[in-house]
C-alpha cells in the first residue's frame, strides 16, 4: 500500500474531491428528531466522536486533495440550520456547491462536476458519499490513493472501491467481476461484469457467495471520462446541465440552475449510469476490492445501531455520541488490528 503522508503537492495539484452532502436522510428522521427536536440531515450529526459525518468525510478527503480542491454539495434547504453554517463556515466559499433541492446522487454528482469542468477539465476527481463510517481511514485513503494512481496513469480508466461484504444485506448496489482476469491487472483493480442495485435478500446471497462486492460510490476518474459516461447513460439529463454549464459563473447561474431543477426527476447514478454504462465505457470501468476496513452506509437506523453496537456502544443511538473518535484508530504506524479496534473503543465507553 502507498503511504498516504508522502503524497507530493505536484501530484495532488490536480486532484479533485467531490463531497455529497446533499441528501435529507429521510429513513433516519425519527431517530435524529428523539436526538435533537429538529430533522438535521444525518451527514452533519456526530453521532460518534466529535465531528459529524460530513467532517469526517472532509478530514478523510483531505489527506489525498488539497482543501481548496474538494467541493462540497449540499441542497439550499440545509441552510436553515445553524449547524450546517457553522460546518461549511470554514470551507472556501467557490467550494461550496448549492442545489436548489436533493435529486439524489446523479445530479449531486453532475452539478458539481460541471462546476469543476469550468474550472479544471483535465482534473482527477473521487466522488466521496458522506454517510459512510470507515474505521480504518488510513487503510481506506491507501486504496483511494491506489485508485489515483491506476486513473492517473490511464485517463480513461474509471476505478469504483468496492467493499468485502460481511452480510447479504439488499439494501447495498453489490459490484460482479470477472475473476478470469484477477491476476491480469497489477495495479489491483478487476474487470467489471455487472452492477446490480439493491437486489432482493436471495440475490444478495447468492451474489456474496459468489464474491460479488458491495458499492461504496468511492469512484476515481478524470472530469471528462466521468462526464462522457454520464452523457452515454443518461444523454436527457445531461442536456439539461449544459444549460447549467454555461451560466456558472455569470448573473443568470442560480436562476438557470433553478430553473432546470424545477422539472429534475430524481436519478440515481448506480442504477441509472453504472447499471446501463454502454460497452465501451464498461470496458474502461474498474473496480479496487477494499479489505481490511471495516465501512458502513449508514443509511438506515439498523446500519447505524449495528455499528455502534459493534464498538460496545449502547443500542438506544440518540445517546451514542459517548463514543471517541473512531478515527484517530490506525493513525501513525497502521498496525492496529480491526479487533484490537473495537475493543479499544469499547474500553472508551467504559471509561466515559
Amino acid at each position: 500500500m502507498y503511504d498516504i503522508k508522502g503524497i507530493d503537492t505536484a501530484r495532488s495539484a490536480h486532484r479533485w474531491g467531490i463531497v455529497l452532502a446533499g441528501g435529507n436522510g429521510t429513513r433516519l428522521r425519527d431517530l435524529i428528531y428523539r436526538k435533537r427536536a429538529d430533522y438535521l440531515p444525518k451527514q452533519y450529526l456526530n453521532f460518534i466522536g466529535k465531528r459529524s459525518m460530513l467532517e469526517h468525510t472532509l478530514d478523510r478527503a483531505e489527506k489525498l486533495i488539497p482543501a481548496p480542491n474538494i467541493l462540497t454539495v449540499i441542497a439550499r434547504e440545509h441552510l436553515r440550520f445553524a449547524e450546517v453554517k457553522r460546518q461549511i463556515a470554514a470551507r472556501p466559499h467557490d467550494c461550496i456547491v448549492l442545489q436548489p433541492e436533493n435529486k439524489d446522487t446523479l445530479p449531486g454528482i453532475l452539478l458539481p462536476l460541471m462546476h469543476l469542468h469550468k474550472r479544471n477539465p483535465a482534473a482527477v476527481v473521487t466522488i466521496f458519499p458522506s454517510d459512510h463510517f470507515i474505521l480504518e481511514e488510513v487503510v481506506f485513503m491507501q486504496h483511494v490513493e491506489q485508485a489515483f494512481r491506476i486513473v492517473e496513469n490511464d485517463g480513461g480508466r474509471m476505478v469504483l472501491l468496492g467493499m468485502e461484504p460481511n452480510q447479504p444485506d439488499p439494501e447495498y448496489g453489490y459490484i460482479l467481476y470477472d475473476k478470469r482476469f484477477n491476476k491480469l491487472y497489477l495495479d489491483g483493480g478487476r474487470t467489471v461484469e455487472m452492477f446490480v442495485e439493491k437486489p432482493p435478500a436471495d440475490a444478495a446471497k447468492t451474489m456474496m457467495r459468489n464474491g460479488a462486492l458491495w458499492n461504496t460510490l468511492v469512484l476515481v476518474a478524470t472530469c471528462e471520462t466521468l462526464l462522457q459516461a454520464i452523457k452515454r447513460a443518461a444523454p436527457g439529463l445531461y442536456r439539461a446541465f449544459e444549460t447549467v454549464q454555461d451560466a456558472i459563473g455569470t448573473a443568470d447561474e442560480q436562476r438557470v440552475t433553478e430553473r432546470v431543477y424545477q422539472t429534475l426527476p430524481s436519478v440515481n447514478f448506480s442504477k441509472d449510469v453504472l447499471e446501463v454504462l454502454p460497452y465501451e465505457f464498461r470496458r474502461e470501468l474498474r473496480v479496487l476490492p477494499v479489505h481490511g476496513v471495516t465501512w458502513s452506509d449508514w443509511g438506515t437506523a439498523d446500519r447505524l445501531s449495528s455499528s455502534v453496537r459493534d464498538l460496545g456502544a449502547s443500542a438506544h443511538l440518540p445517546s451514542v455520541s459517548v463514543l471517541q473518535d473512531p478515527l484517530q484508530v490506525g493513525h501513525g504506524s497502521n498496525k492496529v488490528s480491526r479487533s484490537s479496534a473495537i475493543e479499544n473503543r469499547r474500553m472508551a465507553v467504559k471509561e466515559s
